[in-house]
């Protein structure tokens, strides 16, 4: 390697650095959250003199502010133990450094940041996509990158705020290939999480995750997924993007795509979750599309509870529902023998129950396909107790 290519690497690591330690700070602008369990934060791109990308008929700051707010409402409603932060709240602009530092000072879990997609001179492109922060392996997700970071060239004092980084040169993205995200595998399991609900709640094209160079993503530290709804350039997807069918689609996708996360974090740090399931959010008219208009509701028999065994007892949960449902409920996906317990309002249903660990973690394993969400729960003497500490005592008797 030359020495010019040497020097070339060293300021570019400096610029990293200084992009690391360089952010200046400020006041939040829509205030600290409150305590609660989980916090999340989402931010909708662009806004006020920055209007982001332009189609026919409409602006993608408007598009993103609509989404991200049904997206927050849904939260607010369904999840009392999440404090929803947003970093705008009409039509605004908010600086990129000033939408992570309020994610910071919030202390979020999570980070979602909503935006649209464009692309020049082509009006047939289709799809969603879910960003994480990386280095972009092609030329097609540099130019995502560099449209998104371009928001920057709206402050005076870019140059100044963002220690020298060009958001149109390609060398300014080098440093990305020198960090290292600790937050990667949460950020890229929630993307996957909302590419799957893009696909098969919103029916959707399916663009996949992908990683890239930005900014709004790079001083956040928490899990962070940078959101594309879909295209503006494209006349057919601009007129969903603008829907109220669309919209709300797409954040109740977004939506279920959180609850999952959510309740994944919680039984790996806690060993259980109380979040309600995305499948018990039912989709407009799903209640009525999938009640028989013959049977009346008080007809249908739900799988009662069993009576627990004495001793410790594992069992898998399947999904979670706000009532009892009836054997033949197409969400059971023909299983038999299925149980289902109370908590609270909840009823939560159960398969393969067995005081053998062993045993239920291999009939889990060949319910993956029908289940993907699944999970372990144990029962002792009747009373739910920590999964990790049954685990533990299970071992324990079976050594003696």
């Amino acid at each position: 390697m030359s020495r010019f290519s040497d020097m070339r690497l060293y300021r570019l690591y400096i610029l990293y650095i200084g992009i690391c330690l360089g952010l200046p700070t400020s006041p939040l602008c829509s205030g600290t959250a409150e305590a609660k369990d989980f916090v999340v934060v989402i931010d909708a791109g662009h806004g006020g003199h920055d209007p982001g990308a332009i189609g026919k008929i409409s602006k993608e700051k408007n598009i993103n502010l609509n989404v991200a707010l049904k997206l927050g409402k849904q939260i607010e409603k369904n999840c009392q133990d999440v404090k929803v932060v947003y970093t705008r709240t009409r039509d605004v602009f908010i600086p990129l450094d000033r939408r992570a530092e309020i994610a910071n000072n919030a202390k979020a879990d999570l980070f979602i940041s909503v935006h649209t997609n464009a692309l020049a001179n082509n009006r047939t492109a289709k799809g969603a996509s879910t960003w994480t922060l990386g280095l972009a392996k092609s030329d097609a997700n540099l130019e995502v990158a560099k449209r998104e970071n371009s928001v920057i060239l709206y402050e005076s004092d870019y140059k100044m705020r963002y220690a020298g980084f060009n958001p149109n040169s390609a060398e300014s993205y080098i440093i990305f290939e020198f960090m290292q995200d600790k937050y990667m595998s949460q950020s890229v399991y929630l993307a996957s999480l909302v590419q799957k609900q893009f696909r098969h709640t919103c029916n959707r094209a399916d663009r996949g995750v992908h990683q890239a160079g930005f900014l709004v993503l790079k001083a956040s530290v928490m899990p962070s997924i940078l959101v594309e709804l879909g295209f503006i350039s494209t006349p057919e997807e601009e007129r969903f993007l603008n829907s109220e069918a669309g919209t709300t689609s797409l954040a109740n996708g977004l939506f279920r795509a959180f609850l999952t996360y959510k309740r994944e974090q919680e039984i790996r740090l806690n060993g259980s979750s109380h979040t309600i399931m995305p499948e018990d959010i039912p989709a407009p008219e799903e209640e009525k599309e999938n009640r028989p208009a013959h049977t009346p509701r008080k007809e249908e028999k739900a799988a009662p509870p069993k009576t627990e065994s004495t001793g410790i007892v594992f069992k898998i949960q399947i999904l979670t529902s706000s009532r009892p449902l009836p054997p033949n409920d197409k969400r059971l996906k023909g299983l038999k023998d299925v149980e289902y317990y109370k908590e609270g309002r909840l009823c939560k249903y159960t398969y393969g129950a067995s005081p053998d660990y062993n045993k239920v973690l291999r009939t889990k394993r060949s319910i993956t396909a029908q289940f993907k969400d699944a999970f372990i729960i144990a029962f002792k003497d009747g009373k739910k107790m920590n999964i990790n500490a049954a685990i533990n005592e299970f071992k324990t008797q079976r050594n003696k």
